[in-house]
């Protein structure tokens, strides 16, 4: 049985960065799909028949919706930590880091989704950081195998290919869809729905230009296992990768000068 685990810091954010896991867990007895969603949606577009709704009855409808997205997508299991953006947002908040800990040892999973450094989107990022500091307080023996770190409010197109982790998002492209699609109250405000989608199609055929297409649809994902496994600054981590593209770019330019 290999177990996966997607830790995210929002209601359809899972759907989106995971759904290269999720289709490999569907329907299968050999593989384990679990999901986490950090905050508690409150602080959600709204637009349309959603334009009035209080912070309440968002919070309301996101938890419905993200409930909707587990059955559809056959989820092994859902949990939701309620969490306050502010509050997820905060380096200093050992309540976020703990529940997380206690969630992986809880579910042993092999390989852990969460946010890319490089996102643009401070919630993400400081997600992600939480999920960084809970497995390095982990034993390593209970750390997962791998941690791969996904795109969302960022594209991972920049990375360069070698550390490019390719995750196949062509199986079950009517389920892909309507995952996303289930969030109706985020859809009504910008289309997440045919942006998602559009960007895997985007990243299958865009990935190399001398071969022919092995996907129809991927998500790019960065590999920070070693950052887990290790004291380096997850700073300097992002760095290294920022650097090696503008090296790679930088070497292609100087042999047409």
């Amino acid at each position: 049985m290999m177990k996966n685990l997607c830790i995210a810091a929002h209601h359809d954010d899972v759907e989106i960065m995971a759904y290269a896991a999720i289709a490999k867990c569907y329907g299968s007895e050999d593989n384990q799909f679990t999901a986490v969603v950090v905050t508690d949606g409150s602080g959600s577009l709204r637009n349309g028949i959603y334009a009035g709704f209080t912070d309440k009855e968002m919070m309301e409808i996101r938890e419905r919706e993200q409930k909707a997205a587990a059955e559809i997508g056959r989820y092994n299991a859902l949990f939701l930590l309620a969490e306050k953006s502010n509050a997820a947002k905060d380096p200093k908040n050992r309540d976020v880091t703990e529940k997380i800990k206690k969630i992986i040892l809880e579910t042993a999973p092999d390989t852990i989704y969460t946010h890319n450094l490089a996102d643009k989107h401070d919630t993400h990022v400081a997600v992600a950081m939480h999920v960084i500091r809970a497995l390095r307080e982990l034993p390593i023996e209970k750390r997962p195998s791998r941690v791969i770190a996904m795109e969302v409010w960022r594209s991972l197109d920049w990375l360069c290919d070698e550390d490019k982790v390719v995750e196949d998002t062509s199986p079950y492209p009517n389920t892909a869809s309507a995952l996303i699609g289930v969030f109706d109250s985020q859809v009504s405000s910008k289309r997440y729905d045919l942006a998602a989608i559009g960007r895997r199609l985007a990243n299958a055929t865009f990935y190399q230009s001398n071969n022919t297409d092995d996907f129809e649809s991927v998500s790019y994902g960065m590999d920070i296992t070693e950052l887990v496994n290790s004291n380096i600054s997850p700073v300097d981590f992002i760095n290294k990768h920022i650097d090696k593209f503008k090296n790679e770019v930088q070497r292609r330019l100087e042999v047409y000068l």
